[in-house]
């Protein structure tokens, strides 16, 4: 088990993301139009001024209450609203599916399959995201089920450094423009 993924260049967002589960699929389900440092502070910044990263006490939350959460500056995230909905939706799923603990998620699949199933079945998680927490999982967590999910390419499962996190983040963005120059 890591003590820290290095996904926000914040000590305390990335001991968190390490140490709970819930935490980093928060970050994950946050992880969407914004820098990965963003998504993946996301979870500190929201124990912070709730209180706590329970999911059921996220489910319980009024949503009116939970969506100023997400707007207070800075906001949580670029979409507060609609991220506020999806992470409230998320700590629903883990609390009714899995009593709360987000890490049955992965501690009790199978295989590869039924954990992709377990992940694809959780709001906000696409094909991407998918591959993306199973590479974390598997490379990062030791979590054997995971590693069917890996894509072979270079993913967040990758970041074990700062610096990695650095080098992942360029190929990413010339990837990016490699793509968009082959699309226009």
């Amino acid at each position: 088990m890591p003590d820290r993924l290095y996904f926000t260049g914040d000590d305390e967002a990335d001991k968190l993301l390490a140490d709970d589960p819930f935490a980093l699929l928060v970050g994950f389900a946050l992880d969407q139009q914004v820098p990965v440092q963003t998504a993946f502070s996301g979870p500190l910044k929201l124990q912070q001024r709730l209180g706590t990263l329970d999911p059921g006490a996220i489910a319980a939350t009024d949503p009116a209450k939970l969506e100023a959460v997400f707007r207070e500056k800075p906001a949580i995230h670029r979409f507060p609203g609609s991220m506020a909905t999806r992470v409230q939706d998320l700590a629903g799923v883990v609390t009714e599916d899995y009593g709360g603990d987000a890490e049955r998620v992965w501690s009790e699949a199978a295989d590869g399959t039924e954990l992709r199933t377990r992940i694809t079945a959780l709001p906000g998680f696409g094909e991407m995201k998918v591959k993306a927490l199973g590479a974390v999982l598997s490379k990062r967590f030791g979590v054997p089920a995971a590693a069917e999910l890996d894509p072979g390419h270079p993913t967040l499962g990758d970041v074990d450094s700062p610096e990695a996190l650095e080098a992942y983040q360029a190929k990413k963005r010339a990837h990016k423009a490699s793509l968009r120059a082959k699309a226009g």
